[in-house]
Parts: structure tokens; sequence; C-alpha cells
């Protein structure tokens, strides 16, 4: 495969993209000739050179149609995985590129830092007046933490990561171009191997993963990309501040890691006590490993010898302690005047006690840290800033970042299970739902008070539920508090389903000395309805005086999750964006009356329906005080590869994320006064949005609509991951179906509806009403509004009419009914985002993204052609047979891999 062949025009910064994507394409070129044959290679070139051509001319999708029509599902899915495979490398050279460009910045010094970088974030910040004692105050309350997610859309397996990390480093090690010839062609060599060993590998098993492998599959990403990059975090940010202020500060860690896989309940029956257990036992595992690993490493650097150097006093004495302490371990009799050997010797006996729970382990990584610390100062002390301390310090940072338990687990659950475990034992569930939320909460006041005990349970759901808060409290226990994460209640209405938690956990045994239950319980309102509603339920829980004496006890901050998947769902894209835009303003205020500091946890997926989008773009447009030094954020599918499958890029995703939330918190933007006249406005366009999106899927038979024109039925039965894809597993109504496959599926037909959906009507509506100038006014002055519009912009490009009315035609006779409001809505939609944006081209404003896009359209064409071939024959056959399932398969990962964020 050649570069892409058409008009368009590299900018020169990119012309070294051009080149890679060029020889890469080539390369792959080859290997599909080896490994299939060279008669596949000329056919894949000729499907290929049909896409572009029809691109170019914008010719009907006939002529593509005409040549992929019929095919065998073998040659179908070769032809698929051809693409696919073409795709993974543009991916690769794409980030790589990012590398490149990074490189140049910081060649190019403090001059011109690269934008949303710390050096940016804190130059901005100085001109704005900050100072570096000001910067000092807030730095304690930084608080950014990732929280990875199991959900599925693109779940690369490891053995195709592991590959692809072989791929990324030879490309690499040529950024410079200083490799030789012979280097060069070993690099050609080892990317290579790598690309022919991923076309042998099949892209997802045969098998559902399980949540071990989920958490095998997170693990890779924390352990072999993060665990590397953190001590790079803070050396750039202490050099961004030496830069900018001439001196620095002591630091304190600022970014820390969660995970919901093996705690996410809701709607997951294989996610239980067991895997609670099980998931905080293998992380402390994984990273207790990676502590002795790095010990051992620097038990050959730090062979200082009395003889020569002094050291501190405090080091000898704590190696006298640890001899008491483990008089088992032996040190080499060589070793004796080298006291930072014998006391590495010491600390890799304890972190193995520790791992094997045996005694003399630690008993906190706060134990570990004062080690760490008291070889640091030594080393300072006595000339050694050279002589390891370097590296000593290194491993501090990540002592501090990942602790003994990797990364915080949360344990999510839906509010009508708890609701069910309680009624079993206080009176049956139709005494239970004849109360109402006030009745429900002075019930349970005794109960989540510790005043009177729960009946113990009587179902299976109760036991369940036992369970789990009893794994908790051993884990607490065992692993510190750090490990755990929030207890997140899905589906949150009123404060009756919060209390509930607290009496469950009560029952469970999760009650520390005190009679507290020390658990934060964050209720996720993520309806639309629950959004308008969030701020009632709060003033609710609140003013419990049960609740409130909870809060007390774990220091008066309240986390609220928000949800942007469901009410994307629920009420379309627009009614979704701006519920949470006030929720977060009203929430926030109503915390503040009653003393509470509220800090957010923002449920966001990968595509823009879904609260995706760039981290930099959302901190910026969230609302005044909102942030206060927090970024608690979901990252999953293919997000969570893209931002951190490659080192470097993983450290330019959280200096972006450490730099967003600095501004926004030190100086967040001015009040704006017209604010107070776009919010009507705002609210006219969301509720016109919201009508028409629910008029839409609320018409009769969209349900088989759906599943006809779009491919949920495939996804419905891929592996990617072990949850179901509906919530309570009933019927095939929308409110059931999960948000992921529910996107996911639209993206998969390339109509994105739940990312625009809607949108021009309330434009067009609000515009009707008088307010056209008021809406330029708002695209151009207001970073919410601003911001969608262009993530608007950006799902419109990524889809595709014609495509998408080659899925409708499978609805047979429900085509003509559905598709025509697409196609109308589409076209309005397109015309108020230019017209507001004053762009006469969709994604003017971002030349980079436009040609990524235009570069992968005329590669996932051909797959998305393919794709309605088999699904109308796999549909055909019953849906029973086996090699056209797997040939869609590899379809749906195709798309995926070239569209990207698609769930």
């Amino acid at each position: 495969m050649n570069e892409y062949r058409s008009s368009v025009v590299f900018a020169t910064p990119d012309l070294p993209l051009r080149d890679d994507v060029r020889r890469l394409g080539a390369l792959v070129g080859d290997v599909l000739a080896e490994q299939v044959s060279p008669q596949f290679l000329d056919e894949v070139e000729q499907v290929r050179t049909t896409a572009i051509a029809r691109r170019e001319s914008q010719a009907p999708l006939a002529s593509l149609d005409e040549q992929l029509a019929a095919r065998e599902p073998h040659d179908a899915e070769a032809l698929v995985r051809a693409f696919s495979t073409y795709f993974q490398v543009v991916n690769i050279a794409e980030r790589v590129h990012r590398i490149r460009r990074r490189r140049d910045y910081q060649r190019a010094g403090t001059q011109r830092p690269q934008p949303d970088g710390l050096h940016d974030a804190l130059l901005q910040l100085k001109a704005q007046g900050v100072t570096l004692e000001e910067l000092a105050q807030w730095l304690p309350r930084i608080d950014i933490e990732p929280v990875f997610t199991a959900h599925p859309t693109e779940a690369v397996r490891r053995a195709l990561l592991e590959k692809e990390q072989i791929m990324i480093a030879s490309l690499v090690d040529n950024l410079d171009g200083q490799r030789t010839p012979g280097e060069q062609a070993a690099d050609t060599a080892r990317f290579r191997m790598a690309l022919t060993a991923s076309w042998q590998t099949a892209d997802s098993s045969p098998v559902r993963p399980t949540v071990e492998d989920e958490r095998e599959h997170v693990g890779f990403y924390l352990t072999c990309v993060l665990y590397r990059v953190m001590p790079v975090f803070y050396e750039s940010l202490e050099q961004a501040l030496l830069d900018t202020w001439g001196r620095t500060l002591p630091l304190p860690r600022l970014v820390r890691f969660g995970t919901w896989v093996g705690g996410d309940m809701d709607g997951n029956p294989n996610v239980d006590a067991g895997t609670v257990t099980a998931t905080l036992n293998a992380q402390r595992q994984a990273i207790l490993e990676l502590y002795l690993k790095e010990m051992q490493q620097l038990a050959s650097l730090l062979s200082q010898s009395t003889e020569i150097v002094g050291i501190s006093a405090a080091v000898i004495e704590r190696v006298r302690q640890y001899r008491q302490l483990l008089p088992q371990v032996q040190s080499r009799p060589r070793h004796a005047n080298m006291p930072y050997r014998l006391l590495n010797d010491l600390m890799r006996a304890r972190l193995q006690a520790t791992a094997d729970d045996a005694a003399g382990g630690y008993g906190a990584p706060e134990e570990f840290v004062a080690d760490i610390e008291l070889i640091l100062h030594s080393l300072e002390a006595n000339k050694g800033r050279n002589a390891g301390w370097f590296a000593v310090r290194r491993l501090l940072w990540r002592v501090r970042t990942f602790g003994f338990h990797l990364a915080r687990l949360d344990v999510r659950q839906e509010s009508s299970v708890h609701a069910r475990a309680l009624a079993a034992g206080l009176g049956g569930q139709d005494a239970w739902d004849a109360r109402d939320d006030a009745a429900r909460a002075q019930l349970l006041g005794a109960y989540a008070s510790g005043g009177q005990s729960l009946p113990p349970s009587s179902d299976e759901i109760g036991e369940r539920l036992d369970k789990v808060f009893a794994a908790l409290a051993d884990a607490r226990r065992r692993h510190g508090a750090e490990a755990l994460g929030s207890y997140i209640i899905s589906m949150a209405h009123d404060r009756a389903d919060v209390l509930a938690v607290l009496a469950l956990a009560r029952r469970g045994g999760l009650v520390d000395a005190d009679n507290a239950v020390p658990l934060d319980i964050a209720p996720l309102f993520e309806t639309v309805d629950d959004l308008q509603h969030g701020t009632a339920t709060l003033h609710d829980l609140l003013g419990d005086p049960v609740y409130r004496a909870h809060l007390a006890a774990r220091g008066d901050v309240q986390m609220v999750m928000l949800g942007y998947s469901d009410s994307s769902k629920d009420g379309g894209i627009a009614a979704s964006r701006w519920g949470l835009q006030k929720a977060q303003v009203e929430l926030l205020e109503a915390a503040a009356g009653y003393g509470v500091r509220l800090s957010y946890f923002h449920g966001r997926g990968g595509s823009i329906s879904r609260g995706g989008g760039k981290t930099t773009h959302a901190v910026n447009a969230s609302p005044r005080g909102t942030i206060d030094g927090r970024l608690r954020v979901t990252e999953q599918g293919e997000v969570i590869h893209r931002r951190y499958g490659i080192r470097a890029l993983a450290l330019r995703s959280l200096e972006q994320a450490a730099g967003a939330v600095l501004r926004s918190s030190l100086r967040p933007r001015a009040p704006e006064p017209r604010e107070r006249q776009w919010i009507p406005v705002m609210e006219q366009v969301a509720a016109q949005s919201a009508q028409a999106y629910r008029a839409f899927v609320g018409r009769a038979g969209f349900m088989d609509y759906f599943r006809q024109a779009t491919p949920i039925d495939v996804i419905e039965r891929m592996t990617l991951g072990s949850r179901p894809s509906r919530r309570l597993g009933q019927d095939a109504a929308l409110s059931n179906l999960r948000a992921i496959p529910w996107v996911f599926a639209w993206s998969q037909a390339r109509a994105v509806i739940p990312g625009w959906f809607g949108v021009g009507s309330g434009l067009q509506a609000a515009a009707a009403a008088g307010h056209g100038e008021t809406l330029r006014e708002m695209a151009h002055n207001w970073p919410f509004f601003a911001t969608f519009l262009d993530d608007t912009a950006m799902v419109l490009s990524k889809g595709d009419i014609n495509i998408a009315e080659l899925f409708s035609r499978q609805a047979g006779a429900l085509h003509g009914e559905f598709f025509p409001l697409i196609r109308d809505e589409l076209a309005l939609t397109a015309h108020w985002v230019k017209q507001l944006s004053g762009q006469q081209e969709l994604l003017e404003h971002d030349p980079r993204l436009a040609l990524s896009i235009r570069l992968r359209n005329p590669y996932i064409d051909p797959i998305s052609v393919l794709q309605v071939d088999l699904l109308k024959r796999w549909r055909d056959s019953g849906r029973r047979d086996e090699g056209l399932l797997r040939a869609l398969v590899a379809c749906v990962n195709g798309v995926s891999q070239g569209v990207q964020n698609t769930g």
C-alpha cells in the first residue's frame, strides 16, 4: 500500500508524517504479498484505488459495492484485515509524529513552549500574576485521577499491544535521523517482524474476556507505561517551575490512578466480592514486584563505601534496626562497608515479606517511603546527588503515586439492586415500592446511623452485597484506605438510594473503630431527569442528619459522579451537555450552602456523545469554580490506548491535564455577564433539541429500525468485555440498552446519531425565535458553547451519510420512514454548525484532524461496504454462519481502528 494519493497537502511540519505513512504503507504491502499472495495485494490495491477515486469525485458507492459484493467470508475477512493493518501503521505513525512534534518544541526551549503543556500553563499563570508562593499553596490541593474502566469499544489484546510497542520503538529510535544505514535496516526489520506477527495473531479472542483478562489489560498501561512515566512527569514540572520562576518547589503528589475493573458490579454478574479481593491482591502483587525489581537495580548503583564517602548515621542505624527485625537476611560479607547496599537488601526482604503477608513486612507504603527518603537525604548530604540520588528519587515518586495498591479500586452497583436487597428484609418489595423517598429515608435512618441493625440477608442479592462489603472491610484492613476509591451508585434518584448503601455497609461489617462507615459514597446522576433533580437530591442528602454525620467523618467532602453516556442516550447530546453544565453550577452552590466541598467525577467515554474529546477543552469549558484543583475522570476503550499506550504520549496527556487543572483552578476565566442572556437561549436549544431527539427515538418501530439499520446484533455477539450489553437483561427497549453498544452501533453504521441528532433542530428553533445573533455571540465568546459546536463538527466529519444509507436500507420498509429524518436533521445540523462557527467547511479550524479524517475515509469505506453485504448475508443465514460472523467482527475492529473514538 502506498501513500494516500490525492490532492491532500501536508503542512511542512507534517511532511515527516507523510514520509512515514508512505514507507510504512509500502511495508504493509510487502507483508500482505508475503503472507497471502501478490495477487491478493493487487486486489487490495484495486479496491483502495476505487475507494480513493470515489471520494475524490464524490461518486456513488455503487462502484465499490459491485467490487466487494458476495465475497467468501474468509476472503472478506482477509481484505478487511488488510485495511485494518494499514490503519494500525497509520495510527502508530501519527502517534510517533506527536512525539516528533513534542521534541521539536522541546528543542525550541521556553521561547516556544508546546501549547497546553506544563511550561505553557505556568507561563500563562505567571503572566496573570500568579507567584511561586501562591502556586505552592495550591499544589497540595491538586488531585488528578484517571480511572480506568473495562468498558469496551477497542480492547486491543495484550499480545498485540506488546508487538505495537516494538513497532513504535523502531520508529522512535530514528526520530533524530542519526541512525546508520545498517541501524535503519535493523529498525525496519524489527518493525516488519512485529507487524507480521500481528498479522498472524487474531484481533480478538473467540472467548469473552474474564474480569481477570480485563484486569491484565488495564494493568499493561499501569505497569508497563505509567510506572515508567510518573517520575518524568514530576521532573518536567520541576524544570517548568525553574524555567518560569527561576526556582522550584517541593512537590506533593499531584496524580494517582483508579480502576473499575473488578469492582464494577453494575449489570455484570461476573463481578462480586471475589473479584474485589482478587483485583486488590493482584494489583498489590504487581506493584510490589516492580518495586523489588527496581530495588535490585538500585543495589548495583548504590555501592558507596564508608572509607571513601560519608553515610548518614540514620542509614546505619536503620540497618541495625532491620537486622534485628529480619535476622534471617544475610548480606554478602564484601558489602559490609556499603550501608546503602545493606539497607537495600533489608528493604527488599521487607517488600518480599509484604508480598507474602509474612512477618517483618512493611505495614504501610509510608514506611517504605521513609526508608527511601532516608537514603535520599544521606546521598544529598554526602555529595551523592550525581551518584544515585536521581534514580532513588524516581523510585520515591513511583511509591508516592502507586503505593502498595497500584490503583484505587472503585465499586459500583445500581440503586435498584440495593433496594431489592433491603426490601427483602423490610416488608417485601411491594411495601418498599409503596413508600416515597421521604418514607424510605426515614425508615433507613436508624439502620444507616447504626442505631438499629438491618435484618439478616434473606435472598441471594442481599448475601452477595453483604460479601462485597465484608470484602471491602477486609481490604481496608489489609491494603489500607488508599487502596479503595468510591462506592458509586448508578441510577441514583434520591437520598434513600445513598442511605441504603450506608445501611447495607453496616450490615456487611464495613465499620471502623468509631462506629462510622469508612466509605466515600458517590451518587451517579446519569439521566436528564436525574441531572435536573440532582440539586434537590443533594439538598435532601446534606440536610439529612444521619448522612451529614457520616460526611463529617469523611472530611466534609462529597463526590458526585456525572454521567455523560445515559444522559445523552436519554435526551440527546445538546440536552445532555447543557444538563451537565447546569448541574455542576447548581450542585456546587448547594454544597457550599452546607459548608461541604463538592468533588466531581466525570463519567466520560470515548465518543463525543459520551463526553469524549480533548481534556483541555473539557476543563476549560467547565463552569467556573467546578474544577477547584481536582479532576477525576473515567478512561475507557480506545481512549486508554490512545492516551496511555506510548510513554511519551502518556506523559503529554498527564501534562495537559495538569496544566488545564492548574489554569482553571488558580486563574479561572473571568465572569461573563452576558451568560445571563445566553442561558435562556441555551435552554431553548436544549429543550427543542431534546424534543426532536425524543420524537425520533420514540417513534413507533424505532427499536426495530435501530436493530436492522446498525450492526448491534454483531456487537452483542462480540467478546469485547465481560459485561452484558443490557443493564437488566430484559427486553430490547432503548432504556434497557447500555449507552456503549448504543453509541458503538451507530458509529459502526457511520450515522453517529447520538453525537448530533437534534442539534440542528435546537439551533434552528432558537434562531427562528430571534436569537441568531446571540447564538453567534455564544459561539465566539462562550467556551462551553464553542466546545459543543467543535465537538459536533468532529462527529459530523467522522460520519458518512452515504454509508449510513446503505445500512439503513437493511431495515426494509422502515428505511423510508426513518432515513429521511436522519438525512434532513444531519443537513440542518451541519448548516448551523458552519453558520455559527464561521466555517465554510467542517473542521476548518482544526486542519490536522480534518486531514487525518480525509486520509482515513477512503480506507474505511471498503470495510463499511463489505460490512453491509456481510451483515445481510449473516442475517439471512439466521445468524448461524460463524464464518460470516468472524468476518463481521473483523469489520467492526477495522472501522474502530479507522474512525477511532467510536464508543
